[in-house]
């Protein structure tokens, strides 16, 4: 059994909304929507927990029941980081399930081959992620005023979710460095010495952060509408 936890507890503070992240219209859409509905029709999930925000549980619920989606089974409350709300959200997954889905809300455009692809490639080897080459030159930089070095692009990869896992793995991860503060759930299975595939993903796989963001995820949702 493979269970989906959707992260929906961003407040969006960057991009000066006063809806959380996961409630920002996208193509006339909350974000959380387009994600959920990708996942609500893919084969290989069969539940999904939403996880909200402290102040925002009425306002996603009722977002999520004008959705219908069938796999979602429960709502949790975040925690004050965003690791906090993922192993809140684990406690609440049902006991058959074997198989973790981690997904941020805040990426609307998941595409339903690319998340057959990372399932597929996890149940080999017990955890992978999507991600992409990063297209700038990066530069690393020790005091934070000057250039350290010059990042090696070519072995770069700028991660993004779904992230999958074997739920006992992504468990024991959380419980030895789950109190480490991280930005995705794949770090913790990398300090329990855990490997982590990687899946090629898609750029139109993009985050939900700033007001530019908002232009471009409009940008895709008015390009796949014409698509239908």
């Amino acid at each position: 059994m493979l269970s989906a936890i959707v992260l929906a507890a961003g407040k969006g503070v960057r991009l000066n909304s006063a809806l959380p992240k996961p409630l920002v219209k996208i193509g006339g859409k909350p974000a959380i929507a387009r994600s959920l509905a990708v996942l609500d029709r893919h084969p290989a999930v069969d539940e999904i927990v939403v996880v909200f925000g402290p102040d925002s549980r009425a306002r996603i619920i009722d977002a999520v029941n004008k959705g219908r989606f069938r796999k979602v089974k429960v709502f949790v409350q975040g925690g004050r980081r965003r690791q906090d709300s993922v192993f809140n959200g684990l406690k609440a997954l049902s006991e058959r399930s074997g198989w973790v889905l981690v997904h941020d809300s805040a990426r609307p455009f998941p595409e339903e081959k690319m998340i057959t692809k990372v399932i597929r490639k996890a149940k080999k080897s017990g955890a992978a992620i999507l991600a992409v080459r990063p297209k700038a030159t990066i530069k690393f930089s020790a005091g934070g005023k000057a250039v350290t070095r010059t990042m090696e692009r070519g072995k770069l990869w700028e991660a993004q979710t779904p992230q999958v896992f074997r739920k006992d793995l992504l468990v024991r991860a959380y419980l030895k460095y789950g109190r480490d503060d991280v930005t995705d759930d794949a770090s913790l299975v990398e300090k329990i010495g855990g490997r982590v595939d990687i899946v090629e993903g898609s750029y139109r796989n993009i985050k939900i952060t700033t007001v530019d963001d908002l232009s471009i995820a409009d940008f895709i949702a008015r390009e796949e509408s014409h698509a239908l």
